[in-house]
């Protein structure tokens, strides 16, 4: 009897997942049926996102799994009518797209580029910028994305302090946790990145008090959520000079209005929510990987800690 999978995303994403994921269930060896409707009492495995439409799971009563198509889940994972295994999207291209987009910034930042691309007034100042050794660069959260974009900027030589709530061995990165921990992290952060989820904990993160905490002039990096950030605390320490520049790809309303103050700050740049996206191909081989799992009494691979909400 075949797997039944239902695929609930938003309808334009169909045609792109339906062959790649019947092309990968075929050669893993899962007789599985996809479809964008099936009788939920039917419904073996969910490939999910949150604007798919689908928000409650109880009709759903042979479900073994959900099978997220996003990276981030904090648009699901507090949801009470999902009691089954839920997996994230770890993504080995959206985890090399974040960390060729965090390292191209950092070097932005770090090589002065800015300077020389909107400064052409035939200044000539021949000032060159420290040698990478000589920057500490911050990342905010080692989680997958986190510990990829690390590993990257320390093969460049930059001094990479990492901190978590929680604590992390990586080799060549001065790994840092808890509240001290994210003391000293921010401190010594010419230019820190954040990579942490959105979840209670971290709303807010950065604050007035905690942006006090980073060198004059440091530069802001954030690829992660939205709601680390308090906009009010940020905009006052950009004003205030003591934050130096700001690049922010993600932002609590999607898109950002025109209106908001980011867009003419002159020293914020806006993204729009471009560093990193899931890839489907590689997406699809890790749904794949998961359904064969779950066939095979195998564990799956990225579950979400519901209490921790990532």
């Amino acid at each position: 009897m075949p797997v039944n999978v239902l695929f609930s995303a938003r309808p334009e994403l169909w045609p792109v997942y339906e062959p790649l994921l019947t092309k990968g269930l075929e050669q893993a060896g899962v007789d599985a049926h996809l479809a964008t409707d099936l009788p939920a009492d039917q419904v073996d495995y969910v490939v999910y996102a949150p604007n798919g439409g689908l928000l409650d799971f109880t009709p759903y009563t042979h479900l073994k799994a959900v099978l997220s198509l996003w990276a981030g889940v904090e648009k699901i994972a507090g949801n009470a009518s999902l009691i089954v295994p839920l997996a994230r999207m770890v993504d080995h291209g959206l985890t090399q797209g974040m960390t060729e987009w965090v390292v191209g910034h950092v070097l932005r930042y770090h090589l002065g580029m800015d300077r020389h691309i909107t400064l052409q007034d035939g200044t000539w100042t021949p000032e060159a910028p420290p040698l990478a050794p000589e920057r500490t660069v911050c990342i905010l959260g080692l989680g997958m994305l986190g510990e990829a974009s690390a590993r990257a900027l320390r093969a460049l030589g930059f001094n990479v302090t990492g901190w978590s709530r929680s604590p992390k061995d990586i080799p060549g990165v001065s790994c840092l946790h808890g509240d001290e921990g994210l003391r000293n992290a921010l401190a010594s952060a010419e230019i820190a990145v954040l990579l942490l989820p959105d979840t209670p904990a971290t709303e807010n993160l950065l604050n007035a008090e905690t942006l006090a905490l980073l060198p004059k002039g440091a530069c802001l990096i954030n690829p992660g959520r939205g709601p680390l950030i308090d906009d009010d605390a940020l905009l006052d320490a950009l004003s205030a000079g003591h934050i130096g520049h700001a690049t922010l790809d993600v932002f609590r309303v999607e898109p950002l209005p025109i209106d908001h103050p980011y867009w003419a700050h002159p020293n914020v740049t806006v993204t729009p929510h471009i560093a990193s996206e899931t890839r489907p191909v590689t997406a699809a081989q890790v749904i794949v990987e998961n359904i064969r799992r779950g066939e095979a009494g195998e564990p799956y691979l990225h579950l979400v800690d519901r209490a921790l909400g990532y």
